[in-house]
């Protein structure tokens, strides 16, 4: 599973970090940043969570 985002979408809410901070990270302007890309199936979980969380909805999963 592949992690994908839409910096340009993202308002910097920051609820992927919370869940997740082991994935995601925000840059100096507050928009998400992915630190692992490619996901194991034990991970699916807690960035399905992510996904749904983000209110911007900006963060996306792709079967690799």
């Amino acid at each position: 599973m592949r992690v994908n985002v839409n910096a340009q979408r993202c308002i910097g809410a920051g609820q992927c970090v919370l869940i997740a901070p082991e994935v995601f990270d925000q840059s100096d302007e507050g928009t998400v940043i992915v630190l692992v890309e490619d996901l194991d199936d034990s991970a699916q979980a807690v960035i399905r969570e992510a996904v749904v969380a983000c209110p911007s909805r900006s963060i996306s999963l792709a079967e690799s």
